[in-house]
């Protein structure tokens, strides 16, 4: 029986499919990284019975990325990397070892179906995945067809039944026009990146951001919002004056009249037009007019209309709204979220759709007087090709999502109901007022069929007071006429709904991306996010854009980025060339980043008036090595450390507190030790900023701490204070905190792994000697005579914190609360004193059993 593999972008979506497919009988395992399950089921493919297995990745398989010393900011000039950097795809995610997984389950394969999204990143993922699979599955026979693309927009039994029967072919040109996207911002955004954020955080103190990025998508972005930033500042308000008018209609009513003019910049002439009719007692009618109108039903929904009303309504940033998008339909509940489209096409179940609605708590009635009265055909939009719009699938309560999830939903479902509805209609009436020789108005709306506003009753007309009956020649007692002062106001921040409309009108990322590029820039600390989702850009984001139109305007301005995706879509199209596109674009680029270096004075002149220069900032903290004078510790994003004297900056641990470790050196460059602290609930460990960002051995890497040093004698180092593997990581050694008593802590120099242990102890030492089972160092323990855990009033032990029964009752194995940015895993090393691996020898008893009563860090131990 032939075999038929089957991958999905996600393992929820790989169920889904796999339960629709094979009627519920199926039988599932995890595989081999734990993170994606295979299903298999018996069924019949291409008339013959096969076995199939349905699995999933977990997003792209691949990334991106520089080759060796490319990837060193200190090593290569940024200008290398627009051509002469070469660059390979690696895994995206090594831990999840998805290529290997991907092998394991293709091997001996006949056929491949991919279930991947249906857009341009899961074309690209499709040939990821055949990449990796099509090596190891069984050879096809002639010209027999074995690899499949599955196309479809829900996960409905409908639309994958009907997927599975209309099998097609992944789109290579669609996955070359992502590979060039991700090579062209992968080239160009890191040489701009790595050239300003070295040259400014160089020179300024207080940039409050780790990362002064650059981006063909981002930078566009963050120009928008300081454009009106500027236009905010620019503005200069003005006085102007109105005429406003009431007049009476009976004895207790009486209505305002709006003045024809509207305005007056000139106090003068208003005055004048004020004293010509505030002596009139009547006001004349002099035209009336009723009409009927219409409010028009919604287009269907798009992700750019959806991400728009997330953000103005519901108060979801645009990224956190995709997210729940997605989740909502990997779970059956919408269709595909990501789509250009505001046209359903002619075949679309709408009736269907709608029927799944006919029973909900909250608007039942409606849907069943839609069904029965019949429908109204969505109104004609724009038909991009790709999915049809954002429509809910089944029947869902409030209850069942909760949450943000609910109240997404929720819009999306009261928003198709009203596509499928009739406009809301209204009478308009007008009434024209002679007051003098001056023309006022006044009109209303009265609602004469609700229409869609029913379902949607935020866009309803809203209630006015009805005009009285007259006709032309009536007249009306005036009550009042006065002058109004007013002053025109400048535009307010750009909201994210605003922001996402520019994007989308300027051709800037596409409907998927728009989210991260907006994301990006708050992540950067170029804007913040005020009330009402308005992004404010900081000094920074400022700086930054005037600089780019100081120097090149085209590097902010969207023109290019938008003549770029033109091309990327023409590739996905067939109709250009990848590598004359790559080839054209990057050499613009090169040469803009060439001009860019060679005028970034210009740029330099702006930071110079907005921050200040190292030497001015931060606070002394720790002496210097070489001068013996004190260094600062400047602490806005990057925090580091800055000699005036010598003029050299050292970097720290991010994301944490530093202090002065106990006026402590290092002993092989004199400068004083610094204690890095993620809290009280976390790690800490000290290091020497010297060695820190200049490696003294040979095993060591830049951004190892006294935790990571392996000096032989050292009190502070690895070598004297590791106890043994670490629990859970690979390559982490567990390593005594000194400083953390009388709560003592036993923390991972990899990971974020902590030990809770001996709390109280006096004082807790790591032994020269080993455990004879594991070969982890021991620990000397003293306790306080008063509060000693240990048997028969004793307050001195010495034990394997693994093994010891006695230490076994005082040991807590947590998560650290946080874990800053170095804390990656590396190649493991051996240290003396069973300080490398500690692995239980052949023979000796399993430290896992349950009956040896061990600690949870105990029994993680291997």
């Amino acid at each position: 029986m032939k075999t038929v593999l089957m991958v999905a972008e996600k393992p929820s979506l790989a169920q889904s499919i796999a339960k629709i497919l094979s009627r519920g009988s199926l039988s599932s395992h995890k595989g081999l990284n734990g993170a994606c399950s295979v299903h298999e089921y018996t069924g019949t493919f291409a008339g013959q019975p096969v076995r199939f297995k349905m699995t999933s990745v977990c997003g792209h398989v691949m990334t991106l990325d520089f080759l060796g010393k490319y990837n060193k900011w200190d090593k290569v000039d940024p200008a290398e990397l627009f051509s002469q950097a070469p660059t390979e795809k690696k895994e995206a995610n090594p831990k999840l070892n998805m290529v290997k997984f991907l092998q394991v389950e293709g091997r001996g394969c006949d056929y491949i179906v991919l279930w991947l999204d249906c857009d341009k990143e899961g074309e690209n993922i499709c040939f990821e995945v055949l990449d990796a699979v099509l090596p190891v599955m069984n050879k096809a026979h002639g010209s027999e067809k074995t690899v499949f693309r599955a196309k479809f927009s829900s996960i409905t039994d409908t639309d994958i039944c009907n997927a599975m029967a209309c099998l097609g072919e992944p789109d290579h040109n669609e996955a070359l026009s992502v590979d060039a996207r991700q090579e062209l911002d992968l080239r160009i955004g890191c040489a701009f990146t790595r050239f300003q954020t070295k040259y400014f955080q160089g020179k300024y103190g207080d940039l409050d951001s780790s990362l002064i990025s650059f981006g063909p998508c981002q930078t566009p972005t963050l120009g928008f919002c300081v454009e009106r930033h500027d236009k905010i500042q620019s503005f200069k308000p003005e006085t102007y004056w109105v005429l406003q008018a009431k007049v009476n209609t009976d004895k207790d009513r009486s209505l305002l009249l709006d003045w024809d003019r509207v305005r007056v910049f000139d106090r003068e002439i208003a005055q004048m037009f004020l004293n010509m009719t505030k002596l009139e007692k009547e006001a004349q009618v002099e035209a009336t007019s009723r009409k009927e109108k219409a409010k028009q039903r919604p287009l269907a929904l798009n992700t750019v209309e959806m991400l728009r009303v997330a953000s103005s309504s519901l108060g979801m940033g645009p990224q956190h709204a995709m997210q729940t998008a997605e989740r909502l339909y990997t779970q059956g509940y919408i269709s595909y979220p990501r789509t250009e489209t505001t046209h359903y096409p002619e075949n679309f179940d709408l009736k269907g759709a709608l029927r799944q609605q006919a029973n909900h708590p909250y608007w039942a009635d409606m849907v069943k007087q839609l069904l029965a009265e019949g429908i109204n055909r969505p109104r004609k939009g724009h038909d991009a090709g790709d999915h049809p719009p954002i429509t809910p699938m089944r029947s869902a309560t409030e209850a069942e999502l909760g949450g943000d999830a609910w109240r997404l939903y929720e819009y999306i479902t009261r928003h198709f109901i009203a596509t499928v509805s009739h406009d809301c209609k209204y009478l308009q009436s007008t009434i024209s007022f002679r007051i003098g020789p001056e023309l006022f108005t006044c009109s209303g709306k009265t609602v004469l069929s609700p229409g869609f506003t029913e379902i949607m009753p935020w866009q309803s007309v809203p209630l006015e007071e009805s005009l009285p009956t007259c006709q032309r020649g009536d007249t009306f007692t005036v009550s009042e006429v006065k002058m109004l002062e007013k002053q025109t106001s400048p535009p307010d921040y750009l909201t994210e709904a605003e922001l996402i409309t520019l994007m989308e009108k300027h051709g800037i990322g596409t409907d998927a991306s728009i989210p991260v590029h907006i994301n990006n820039i708050c992540q950067r600390n170029y804007v913040t996010v005020e009330s009402g989702r308005r992004l404010k850009p900081t000094n920074l984001g400022i700086v930054l854009v005037h600089g780019y139109y100081k120097i090149d305007a085209e590097l902010v301005l969207p023109t290019i980025r938008s003549a770029v995706e033109k091309q990327l879509n023409l590739i996905a199209q067939g109709k250009a060339d990848y590598r004359q596109v790559l080839g054209h674009t990057l050499d613009v680029f090169k040469r803009k980043f060439h001009y860019f270096v060679d005028s970034i004075a210009g740029m330099d002149e702006l930071m110079e008036v907005s921050f200040s220069p190292l030497a001015a900032t931060g606070k002394p903290l720790s002496r210097c090595g070489k001068c013996h004078r004190f260094m600062k510790y400047i602490q806005a994003k990057p925090s580091r450390l800055h000699c005036s004297h010598c003029d050299e900056t050292y970097t720290l641990p991010q994301n944490g507190t530093i202090k002065l470790y106990k006026e402590l050196r290092c002993p092989l460059d004199d400068f004083e030790l610094v204690l890095w602290s993620s809290g009280s609930r976390g790690k800490s460990y000290p290091l020497c900023p010297y060695c820190y960002n200049h490696p003294p051995f040979r095993d060591m890497k830049k951004g190892m701490g006294c935790n990571e040093c392996t000096h032989p004698s050292c009190q502070h180092s690895l070598s004297m204070l590791g106890i043994g593997q670490c629990v859970e990581c690979e390559n982490g050694v567990l390593v005594l905190d000194p400083t953390s008593g009388p709560k003592w802590k036993v923390a991972c120099n990899k990971c974020n792994v902590v030990a809770h242990c001996f709390e109280n102890a006096h004082r807790v030492r790591v032994s020269a000697d080993t455990c004879s089972v594991c070969e982890a160092a021991l620990l000397d323990v003293d306790f306080n005579k008063a509060k000693s855990p240990l048997p028969g009033d004793e307050t001195q032990h010495m034990g394997c914190v693994f093994c010891d029964p006695v230490f076994q009752e005082l040991v807590e194995l947590k998560h650290a609360a946080s874990c800053h940015p170095m804390h990656r895993g590396g190649p493991g090393r051996r240290q003396g004193r069973g300080r490398g691996r500690a692995r239980r020898p052949p023979g000796k008893p399993n430290p896992r059993r349950p009956k040896d009563k061990m600690s949870a860090l105990a029994a993680y131990f291997v």
